[in-house]
């Protein structure tokens, strides 16, 4: 039976035959809490623990109680970019230990992962340029490397070392204590030791950076949290140790976000590392706040449609809602279920902006039926659980089969499926407050599960489930593990998602959901432009691969990928429409850029020559082209014989009548 718990309600208990064990990795003292499902070190605490995460500006690798690191090169083509571990440097107690290692803690911003055996406690944060062990008793130190050592020196205190590697890489150790140390080609060695150990990759191997590394060397960052106190507003705050200022690395955004706020902040332009996600600089500061334009989270577009196109879209809309027949639907899995909730949800608010108030109570109607079965327990075939091992909502079908729900069960795409099913809870709230009322504990249920903030006032969902704050986008890769760490296809499902959840904080007169869900929306926007987007002439890819694409297929932690999870990268307009879909008054925000979108348009236009291109893929193409070239798009649309399953006619009527 679902309960309801200190005003928290909870979906019936799940029983999944699919989910990892996390107590393979996790300290015994974290097993009590919701634990994170998408998070930048997975790999760590999945399967052996044993493939690398990317922890800017490192490749780090856990394996045979040692950790090792790697300053990656760049494998590029017109096809995909990806990041090679070479191991440069593995660091291990030379007395030898076996056990695997331990997560001790976690925040936003950081993960520590102990090799008990070894007395090893590496504090990993994100964006420093130093690698910090912490070695608990005193222990003999083991480094090894895959290149040769061309030349090692120390200071008169042994407290700084310096080893060159033919490769062309110098490294740099800093030690909290005299540490001796001996080498031979490939391996470095310490006599006992305690205490703490920082070790850097100097930039360029130029003499120029290693004053900044020596300033900076004796405060080391424990832990870091970002904390969201105000609207389109991220403070980071680190924990830190040691003495002096602390140094850490920020990307091409956290530089854009940096500069639009009041900063105690100093960045060193000139003290940068290189990074698939683009150059990180320099920053120093025990705290950044990052600002981001406001976006306005509204029900409707923002120019309205035009008056002399209302007739067409009315046609299309009583044909539209004449088809919506709850009883007749069979699909039971959660992601295309959402995707109609959410269908008709739109065509009760385009009726609402037309002023035709006729359609709505049938589509209020048909909202209601659809929903409450999945907030009640009662569809058959399909429903929401709740997993107490990882703390979170997971799917009947996705309970017992990885694949089930696209790997719901697994913690994949948290936010793209319930992101629908708010969007329509929003909309029938909207229009009727009772039904809200009703339902508000489950409906809150479904945005806990992806936007906690506050893991100790709702203990069943972890913080933050698929939003990243150091990368500032958010990832839909679950409990799956893959060399190169967690990943996102659609950009557009996940801003509709906190979109979603601002429109649901309106419905209930929710500011402080309300200003998360356009915090977040805000970012992921900005982040979708970064990353995902490909703008001709843009400096942050290699012109290979500039030159060949416009938009991403999915986008890794360690990788970026032409390729869709579902089509090749040929099929250009499935690559445009993933990243559109679905089409609501947010689509303007993610493409308002006029210029970059003729780009988009005009490099998928010829694949739509292509036999067999489905007309669904076509509707948001032809959407794209109608922010620049309106009558074209427009006759097109009249002419598709198909819609994608969350989108309809009169959606895509509305959407080209509302352009500027």
């Amino acid at each position: 039976m679902a309960k309801q718990n200190k005003t928290h309600f909870i979906f019936p208990e799940a029983q999944s035959t699919v989910l990892p064990d996390p107590s393979e990795f996790f300290s015994s003292t974290l097993l009590s809490k919701p634990l994170p499902t998408n998070s930048f070190f997975q790999n760590f605490v999945l399967k052996n623990g044993d493939q690398p995460e990317y922890i800017h500006p490192y490749l780090i690798k856990s394996s045979n109680s040692s950790l090792s690191l790697s300053y990656p090169s760049r494998q590029v083509s017109s096809a995909v970019i990806y990041q090679v571990f070479n191991a440069d440097l593995t660091i291990s107690s030379k007395q030898g230990s076996s056990g695997k290692h331990v997560i001790s803690s976690y925040s936003d911003l950081s993960v520590t992962l102990d090799i008990p055996s070894s007395n090893l406690s590496f504090l990993l944060v994100r964006g420093s340029p130093f690698l910090t062990v912490s070695v608990t008793q005193p222990t003999p130190l083991s480094i090894t490397t895959i290149h040769s050592i061309l030349s090692f020196s120390s200071n008169n205190t042994h407290t700084k070392h310096t080893f060159q590697f033919n490769n062309g890489q110098t490294w740099i150790l800093y030690a909290s204590s005299p540490i001796s140390l001996s080498h031979t080609l490939s391996e470095i060695t310490s006599h006992a030791f305690s205490g703490i150990v920082r070790i850097a990759l100097l930039p360029d191997s130029d003499s120029k950076h290693e004053a900044v590394l020596d300033k900076f060397s004796s405060c080391y960052p424990v832990s870091g949290e970002a904390k969201f106190r105000e609207p389109f507003c991220v403070e980071y705050k680190w924990e830190k140790k040691g003495s002096g200022d602390l140094l850490l690395l920020a990307h091409p955004l956290h530089l854009q976000l940096l500069s639009n706020a009041d900063n105690d902040v100093t960045v060193l332009e000139d003290f940068k590392y290189g990074s698939i996600d683009g150059d990180v600089v320099g920053v120093v500061g025990n705290s950044w706040v990052l600002k981001t334009d406001p976006v306005f989270v509204t029900w409707q577009s923002t120019n309205g449609v035009k008056e002399e196109s209302h007739d067409e879209i009315v046609s299309a809309l009583s044909n539209d809602v004449d088809g919506l027949n709850s009883s007749s639907i069979t699909e039971t899995r959660s992601y295309f279920y959402g995707k109609l909730v959410a269908r008709a949800a739109r065509l009760a608010l385009i009726a609402e902006e037309l002023c035709y108030p006729d359609v709505i109570p049938m589509v209020v109607r048909f909202l209601k039926e659809t929903i409450e079965p999945w907030l009640e327990g009662t569809l058959k075939g399909n429903g929401f659980l709740h997993d107490k091992k990882w703390g979170g909502i997971i799917t009947q079908q996705g309970s017992n089969d990885g694949g089930g729900d696209f790997g719901f069960g697994i913690y994949n795409d948290h936010h793209y499926h319930l992101g629908y099913f708010l969007y329509g809870i929003a909309v029938v709230t909207k229009f009727d407050e009772g039904w809200g009322r009703k339902y508000k504990a489950e409906a809150y249920s479904l945005v806990q599960d992806f936007m906690n903030l506050d893991t100790k006032s709702n203990s069943n969902y972890t913080r933050l489930r698929c939003f990243d704050p150091y990368v500032l986008h958010s990832w839909a890769g679950g409990l799956t593990e893959f060399t190169d760490g967690r990943n996102q296809e659609s950009t557009s499902e996940a801003v509709c998602a906190y979109y979603s959840a601002a429109l649901m904080g309106l419905a209930y007169g929710d500011a402080h959901l309300v200003s998360l869900g356009s915090t977040l929306t805000a970012l992921e926007i900005l982040g979708t432009k970064m990353w995902w987007h490909v703008e001709e002439k843009g400096t942050l890819y290699e012109e290979e691969f500039t030159e060949e694409n416009r938009i991403m297929g999915v986008l890794w932690s360690n990788k970026r990928d032409t390729g869709l999870w579902f089509a090749p990268a040929e099929w250009k307009e499935c690559r445009l429409g993933i990243q559109l879909l679905p089409l609501v008054p947010i689509s303007e925000a993610i493409f308002s850029n006029a210029e970059f979108v003729k780009q988009l348009v005009e490099w998928t236009l010829p694949a739509l020559n292509r036999d067999g291109v489905g007309e669904g893929w076509k509707g948001f193409v032809y959407a794209l082209e109608g922010i620049y070239d309106h009558e074209s798009a427009l006759h097109k649309i009249r002419n598709l014989t198909g819609f994608d399953g969350g989108n309809s006619l009169t959606n895509l009527l509305w959407w080209i009548h509302s352009r500027g």
